[in-house]
């Protein structure tokens, strides 16, 4: 059987994958009466693949069929040979905007009498493992609809076609039809039915196709609920609200998001206020494409993230001297999470509104985000001031993705709408295995076949709503795939609430290290098998050795690990309240290198620093072990870093000390020189150790001595590229990966990747999976499908 290599494909949300077309026979080497079978797999299911194949089947005068599965799309296609070569030839190079291939594969079959090329309707037996697409961006023929005044769909605010519009927030089961989706009870009126039936119209069996006369329509409620207005009247008053500093609960796409001018610091504040959110930026909708060239120093793969049909949310830096939005948005961050509307309804508000808007995610703190009318209007009562609705039920919640471009390419921080539940090939293909995440920044993951579909993040499993959120999200991801999993892979730390639920599910468990995780998930997305050095740099994970992990280099191999280094442990007092006070980690440094007198740590007129009292009852809580675990972190390492340098010594939110402390890097100022020497850990025989301690004893002299700010935080950023170095020069392996929370630092990240390929050695790191723990359920899958 021979088969041939085709070249990758780049899919709607930039997804690139390999296929592979394997034919049975050359087509075009037989005689002109043959029937060709093609089995196409991939994302090929609500991207207008079938009309597409109708138009070039019919164009080459060929006669048979196209028929969405459970697994893909199956065409039949018989007439002369050169006609089917060309099929096969267009078929790849010519196919729809928003699909992709995985695998294609052609049998050569006796002829059949048939007339014409039909559209079959869908086969539902058989395993499920058709890619679901995630939810794309407007498109600029429904755009164009959508602000046309002589069109049937002028402003209205749910157009959609083929090539754009809602997807895995509306499907319930596969294949992709109507009646599985949230549009079944929205009877098309004849012209969209005409439409729907047509294979040359561009909305042939767009599954959520509407209009004004038959599809989804808008209201304006108060806070009790009461109906305000209907259809353009409620989006109209929605934007007179917006104007005048109210807070507009909107259902998007994929849930509710908090509205509020962005030009309004008294609204912004407001919305702080309401939503308890002190300081964590808040991202912002901009009215356009130039607005975002206009206020931010733009790049090119950062506008093309923008205009992509995933339309992430994307990091970009401020433009100098902009003022488009108030310094609240944003608190000290030269960044700005910016996003352009993706649906017709943003478009509709934008368009008319003029000016950028803060959109957030409709929750409190700690909580997933309303997709249901009724339970937005009892949970957001004391956020929002009016809430704009529509009747098109959300099948599963979808955030905002969030992107940010290192080194030329996207990195995902926050993998959500427009990229799951995309899949990543992993090896084996064992029966179904679950991975239920971790407990921060949690999203659940299945693998059915060669494929890891990632659902999308559902967060901090840190109350009753989110956890209600995350056991939907495993029974959801399941069934949608239609997956029975034997196996279920969990977090080893024995207090995870997700490690908890997967004990409790019946199946047979398998506990994976965290940060060994962290390594697979990375090795997993490119393609790599082992040996490699792991580098896994995160805030805190539970070590088999009862010490807090999160600065460790591991040798990861087929389905095991080796930890070859760390970073100097320290002790942490009060545990988790030194995420919330970096300053905790500072003194716990100082004292590391300097024992009971640390010196200089407190000054009782800074309501941020410790008073004497203070300091000395947490010199004795490190001194006698009490509640003060041993750890290595990295995440806790550069909080003590910002908080010795002076940029938090309290956090509001997680991250925040280590966010400030790369904000202050500047490419005009070079680095101070710190060493953080290889060292043979004197705890754990065979371990080398990455020793912090030259470099925090000169940067808290640094500090004294009122060096810039920006030096300091450059040099520490360089230090720890330098040893990441070193500990790869040390393991003698040429592979070098990347992962865990610290590398969403765009300067570590690039520093390491630098430094690691001019020393001839080959460094991997995220694109499209997150490096925080929402990429721990993919490296979950692969541990339990290579044996843990």
């Amino acid at each position: 059987m021979p088969k041939g290599r085709l070249a990758a494909r780049t899919g709607a949300a930039g997804t690139a994958l390999s296929y592979t077309l394997f034919v049975m026979s050359d087509p075009a080497r037989v005689d002109t009466t043959s029937r060709l079978c093609v089995n196409v797999r991939g994302a090929v299911q609500g991207v207008g693949m079938r009309p597409f194949v109708y138009r070039l089947a019919t164009d080459l005068h060929l006669e048979g069929f196209v028929m969405n599965t459970g697994q893909g799309v199956v065409i039949e296609v018989q007439g002369a040979a050169s006609s089917r070569e060309a099929f096969m030839q267009r078929l790849v190079a010519q196919l729809p905007a928003a699909a992709f291939i995985q695998s294609m594969e052609s049998t050569v079959l006796d002829p059949v009498p048939v007339t014409g090329f039909a559209i079959r309707d869908s086969e539902v037996s058989g395993e499920r493992t058709a890619l679901v697409m995630p939810d794309l961006a407007t498109c600029p023929d429904c755009l164009a609809e959508l602000r046309n005044p002589v069109d049937r769909r002028y402003r209205y605010p749910f157009v959609n076609c083929t090539n754009c519009g809602p997807r895995y927030s509306i499907i319930l089961s596969m294949p992709y039809d109507r009646s599985s989706t949230t549009m079944s009870g929205f009877r098309m009126c004849d012209r969209c039915r005409a439409e729907y039936e047509d294979p040359t119209d561009r909305r042939f069996h767009a599954q959520p196709v509407a209009c004004p006369a038959c599809g989804p329509r808008l209201e304006l409620l108060d806070c009790l609920g009461a109906v305000l207005a209907h259809r353009d009247e409620a989006l109209g008053l929605a934007c007179d609200a917006l104007r005048r500093g109210l807070v507009v609960a909107v259902k998007g796409l994929g849930g509710f998001q908090l509205l509020v001018d962005a030009t309004n610091p008294q609204a912004v504040n407001r919305l702080r206020e309401r939503k308890r959110r002190e300081h964590k930026p808040f991202a912002v909708m901009a009215p356009s494409l130039d607005w975002v060239r206009e206020n931010c120093a733009l790049e090119e793969a950062e506008e093309a993230l923008l205009r992509s049909a995933a339309s992430p949310i994307v990091l970009v830096r401020r433009a100098g001297g902009s003022d488009a939005v108030v310094s609240s948005v944003a608190p000290g961050n030269p960044y700005l999470g910016v996003m352009i509307p993706y649906t017709p309804l943003h478009h509709l508000l934008l368009d008319e509104l003029g000016f950028a808007v803060v959109a957030t995610s409709g929750n409190l703190s700690q909580e997933p985000i309303c997709t249901q009318t009724r339970e937005a209007l009892a949970r957001l009562s004391g956020l929002a001031d009016l809430f704009l609705v529509h009747d098109r039920p959300i099948a599963r919640h979808v955030d905002d993705s969030i992107v940010r471009v290192v080194l030329g390419r996207e990195l995902v921080l926050r993998r959500a709408r427009g990229y799951a539940p995309l899949p990543v090939p992993v090896p084996g293909n064992a029966p179904a295995v679950l991975a239920v995440g971790a407990h921060m920044k949690n999203a659940v993951a299945v693998a059915v076949g060669p494929n890891a579909f990632i659902g999308q993040h559902v967060g901090d499993l840190e109350s009753e709503e989110s956890l209600l959120a995350f056991s939907g999200c495993v029974g959801s991801l399941t069934a949608l795939f239609d997956a029975r999993p034997e196996v279920v892979a969990c977090d080893a730390h024995p207090d995870y609430l997700s490690s908890r639920h997967a004990r409790g599910m019946g199946l047979a468990v398998i506990e994976v290290q965290h940060h060994h995780a962290h390594v697979l998930s990375c090795m997993a997305e490119n393609g790599i098998t082992g040996p490699v050095l792991g580098v896994a740099f995160d805030g805190t994970g539970w070590g088999p050795d009862g010490t807090i992990w999160g600065g460790e280099f591991l040798v990861v191999d087929g389905g095991g690990y080796r930890r070859v280094g760390r970073l100097r442990p320290f002790r942490l007092p009060g545990g988790e309240a030194a995420v919330r006070e970096p300053r905790r980690s500072a003194l716990a440094l100082l004292v590391e290198l300097h024992g009971d007198a640390p010196g200089g740590f407190h000054d009782e007129p800074d309501p941020d620093a410790f008073s004497k009292t203070e300091q000395a009852d947490l010199l004795r809580m490190i001194r006698r072990g009490v509640n003060s675990p041993v750890t290595s972190s990295a995440g806790r390492l550069f909080d003590g870093v910002a908080s010795l340098v002076g940029l938090a010594r309290r956090c509001s939110f997680e991250g925040q000390a280590a966010m400030e402390l790369e904000h202050c890097v500047r490419a005009d100022v070079l680095g101070s020189v710190y060493e953080a020497p290889l060292v043979r850990d004197t705890r754990i025989p065979g371990l080398v150790m990455v020793d912090w301690g030259p470099m925090v004893s000169a940067i808290a002299m640094d500090v004294a001595s009122d060096v810039d700010r920006a030096a300091i935080s450059r040099g520490f950023h360089e230090a720890l590229a330098r040893a990441v170095v070193r500990m790869a020069r040390a393991c003698g392996l040429d592979r070098v990966v990347l992962s865990g929370g610290c590398f969403q630092n765009a300067t570590l990240t690039r520093l390491c990747v630098e430094l690691i390929a001019q020393e001839g050695l080959r460094p991997y790191w995220h694109q499209r999976v997150p490096p925080n723990d929402g990429g721990i359920a993919l490296g979950q899958l692969v541990a339990a499908r290579l044996g843990g």
